[in-house]
């Protein structure tokens, strides 16, 4: 499955913060970089997927970008 990374410069944090929208409000992580956001957030996502699985529980569906 393929699901979404949000990375957005914080001024108030002075970095980078990463969601994962799918996954709900608290799944989020940060970076001093893009890409320390970006690796922080596959290594949350990776967790993320084996929790859900070690429970038991359903994966989130992930989100469809529609393009107008």
């Amino acid at each position: 499955m393929k699901y979404s990374i949000l990375i957005q410069w914080s001024d108030s944090d002075q970095s980078y913060i990463a969601s994962l929208p799918e996954w709900g409000r608290f799944a989020s992580t940060h970076g001093d970089t893009y890409e320390e956001a970006l690796e922080n957030a596959r290594e949350v996502l990776e967790d993320l997927i084996y929790a859900y699985g070690q429970m038991g529980r359903p994966l989130p569906l992930p989100k469809v970008l529609q393009v107008a």
